[in-house]
């Protein structure tokens, strides 16, 4: 899997933020990035701590850019730009105050053009990973919402081939699916469009790790077994999704038995593409999405990498705050070939 990625990075370098460029797992990982050539990296920070803990560290950082956002020299630009992108939200007092921080300022980085590129999290929560990258950065054209997804990769040999490495959304950024509603309280935008999104979006994804995207919107039931909780809104979801982009193989709603054996599927939903043979699962909410992930990592054997934002107008992702230098690499690669 990450040949393939590497490959893509190599043939189209990109630049990074760190947002964390005092921590020994950036710092490591920035090491091996440049030590390989693999991209162009921007660590946040003042510079005389950066280069401080990388002494410590016995990491070489001596090719990577160090900004220090208390000295730099594009602040007031950086600031007025912010303003206008806030609309009367912040003040200048506000935006300056916020991008005096490594989150704020390395996405402005990204917005302003400085950057193609970001990482955080490895300090920073989700939230505040993903709120500045809302504000600044905001949706790409036609999203409503911004998904997540990660991507799991387990060693050969272990079970069916098609599922050596699987996609999961969305497990870290929506709780849970509700429609949209006017002034007037008409749906502007329903549950169901917003999980047919996820999944039209963890299919691209999917198909960017070499995946075939096979997508399995889930429940606890299958074809109508079921009644209550989510079901309805995973079977009215995969109908949107079927009917809006035909050109991916989707079906739901599914257990998942039935979405990875062939056996199971074909006897719950005969004739499905995609029972017993799913690549790419769409949960109803982020609690069952959680759970899954941290199972198949746990008692599956799945590495997994993420969680890797879908829906933002550049490449920004989150790292889990327990994640080790090796996680922070992969999820650099990661991050630089979307």
């Amino acid at each position: 899997m990450f040949d393939k990625l590497i490959a893509k990075v190599k043939a189209e370098p990109k630049t990074i933020v760190f947002t964390e460029g005092t921590d020994a797992r950036i710092l490591s990982a920035t090491d091996r990035l440049l030590k390989e050539e693999l991209m162009s990296v921007v660590l946040v920070g003042n510079v005389d701590e950066v280069k401080a803990a990388a002494q410590a560290g016995g990491f070489d950082v001596e090719k990577a850019q160090i900004i220090d956002p208390a000295t730099y020299e594009g602040m007031e630009e950086m600031v007025n730009t912010m303003v206008e992108l806030r609309k009367g939200k912040m003040t200048p007092d506000e935006c300056k105050a916020n991008l005096l921080k490594g989150n704020y300022f390395g996405t402005m980085l990204v917005k302003m053009g400085k950057a193609d590129c970001l990482l955080g999290g490895a300090t920073y929560s989700t939230a505040d990973t993903i709120r500045p990258a809302l504000q600044l950065v905001k949706t790409k054209p036609g999203a409503h919402l911004v998904s997540s997804v990660f991507i799991l990769d387990r060693p050969e040999g272990m079970g069916p081939d098609f599922l050596k490495t699987i996609c999961f959304g969305d497990c870290a950024v929506n709780i849970d699916y509700k429609d949209d509603l006017d002034k007037e309280g008409n749906v502007k935008f329903s549950a169901a469009q917003k999980l047919a999104e996820v999944a039209v979006e963890a299919a691209g994804c999917a198909a960017t790790f070499g995946i075939d995207p096979k997508v399995a919107v889930l429940s606890f039931s299958t074809k109508g077994s079921g009644k209550g909780g989510t079901v309805a809104l995973s079977q009215e979801a995969a109908k949107i999704v079927k009917e809006t982009h035909p050109e991916i193989s989707c079906d739901g709603e599914m257990q998942f038995d039935a979405a990875v054996s062939e056996t199971v599927g074909q006897l719950k939903f005969p004739g499905s593409p995609v029972a017993g043979h799913a690549t790419t699962f769409i949960f109803p909410n982020i609690e069952a999405g959680n759970i899954g992930y941290k199972i198949a990592q746990r008692l599956g054997g799945y590495a997994a990498y993420g969680p890797i934002l879908l829906g933002l107008n550049a490449p920004i992702n989150d790292l889990s705050r327990g994640c080790d230098a090796d996680e922070v690499y992969k999820m650099a690669i990661v991050t630089a070939a979307l």
